[in-house]
């Protein structure tokens, strides 16, 4: 596996990989897209999640990775396996979803060796599998075609992937933090899959020229010695793993008021978002985000923080407002969060 670019090391784009770091602590969250011109950055925060994050245990010998914690699952393979209380450490997995994967190789099929080799009909995990309890990276997310879409769209919503084709029957979890990218001028996401995204992201080509140089720099280091650049910025990744772990610990000590409630739910209303996942997904953003930063309540600032990520896809057009939804949400904010 090809090492990738150290987390620490991106220049700027700081509200992407605030972004990423929230989905790593609350994987509830949904997901996050990630929208904006070629070459700034976007697949290499992806990659760089990989090694950045602590890993997570699993049920020795489970082939989706379990939870040896999770009293109710829904994998049958590993119920056996759990009773033995064999757990060990493994990576937690980012897996790449090509645009031009099949069906089969997304959910998963029949093992065609063992059932020519041995007559018998075994399940081979798709990329579903594989990334239980992990990241789901698509690339273009754009571009991805419509039937992988609608499977995305089932899978997310249940948590678990059903087969059932070539006289199989398997049902298995597939509970992942899925994560998008793209560039919004080779077309537009079907609002079903844009609804599913927790948070969505916009980066842009740095304008300030210390910016542009200080990425060239550090890229170029990269490619000529890439085990001496991330040696580098080793203490740095490891600083953020640490801090991931903290945050995730101390999530559910996080504290919202009514009082905050109240004002994430008046800033919805007053933007029109359609149903209440924008206001969930604020809430539950905006808690990860005082997790990360240590804070044991969630105040106006991490709102502040949050909001544009949170709410900016969820946006109905407006033909009398012909500014961004950035912007819009950035001038609701300013108005109801004094």
């Amino acid at each position: 596996m090809a090492q990738a670019f150290p987390f620490s090391a991106i220049v700027g784009q700081d509200e992407m990989k605030t972004a990423i770091l929230i989905a790593a602590i609350d994987p509830g969250i949904g997901g996050v897209l990630v929208l904006g011109d070629r070459g700034t950055g976007k697949s290499t925060a992806v990659r760089a999640l990989a090694a950045l994050l602590p890993k997570m245990r699993a049920v020795v010998g489970c082939r989706y990775g379990c939870d040896p914690a999770e009293t109710a699952s829904h994998c049958e393979a590993c119920a056996a396996l759990r009773g033995s209380g064999k757990s060990h450490l493994i990576p937690v997995p980012v897996v790449d979803l090509p645009l031009g994967a099949t069906e089969d190789r997304v959910v998963g099929a029949l093992d065609l060796e063992r059932a020519l080799s041995q007559g018998v009909k075994a399940f081979e995990p798709g990329l579903l599998a594989q990334a239980h309890r992990g990241f789901l990276y698509i690339d273009e997310v754009n571009l991805l075609e419509d039937h992988l879409v609608d499977l995305l769209i089932d899978v997310a919503a249940s948590g678990e992937n059903v087969v059932e084709r070539e006289g199989l029957s398997v049902r298995h979890p597939a509970r992942f933090v899925l994560v998008g990218s793209g560039n919004p001028e080779e077309g537009e996401l079907r609002p079903q899959l844009l609804d599913r995204f927790g948070l969505s992201v916009e980066v842009r080509t740095p304008e300030a020229l210390a910016d542009r140089v200080e990425v060239v720099r550090r890229r170029d280091a990269f490619e000529q010695d890439r085990a001496a650049f991330i040696e580098r910025w080793q203490k740095d990744d490891e600083r953020i793993r640490k801090q991931i772990t903290a945050a995730r610990k101390r999530l559910a000590e996080v504290t919202i008021t009514d009082a905050v409630r109240e004002r994430i739910s008046a800033l919805c209303a007053a933007l029109g978002t359609d149903g209440l996942r924008g206001d969930l997904t604020l809430l539950r953003a905006a808690r990860a985000l005082a997790a990360l930063d240590g804070d044991r309540i969630v105040g106006d600032a991490h709102i502040r923080r949050v909001a544009a990520p949170a709410l900016r896809h969820r946006l109905r057009r407006n033909p009398l407002d012909n500014s961004g939804s950035s912007a819009r949400v950035e001038r609701a904010v300013a108005e109801l969060l004094v």
